[in-house]
């Protein structure tokens, strides 16, 4: 359904640190490098970070999130642990949320500047 998202962070360099990190272990690497913005995905870029002065405020109620395939749990787990070790926050470790269905194995971590980001195994 899209074909990218775009999402303001306030700090580049950090943002960067993050995202090279965390979206490694699932197979995602950046592909566009700019002074005021970097690209992520595999063979295009998926997610956008810009530079901006003004991101979108973190609010936890919102239930806003970014979900991102992971090719297998393993994958999953080591989201979670470079991400938390980049700097994000945890706010769901790695497991089965069986009450989304049997077999959805996901994490969930904070990045920096607020966003919620999770990865996601169907297998």
């Amino acid at each position: 359904m899209f074909d990218h998202v775009s999402i303001g962070v306030s700090d580049i360099p950090r943002a960067g640190k993050f995202y090279d990190a965390a979206l490694a272990p699932l197979g995602y690497t950046r592909l566009s490098d700019g002074a005021n913005s970097l690209g992520y995905g595999k063979q295009g870029v998926g997610l956008w970070l810009g530079a901006t002065k003004k991101p979108v405020s973190a609010d936890m109620d919102s239930g806003l999130h970014f979900c991102l395939i992971a090719p297998d749990r393993k994958a999953v787990d080591a989201f979670h642990a470079a991400a938390l070790k980049a700097g994000g926050k945890d706010n769901g470790k790695p497991g089965v949320r069986a009450d989304y269905s049997p077999n959805y194995y996901a994490a969930f971590v904070i990045d920096p500047d607020g966003y919620r980001i999770e990865a996601y195994c169907g297998k």
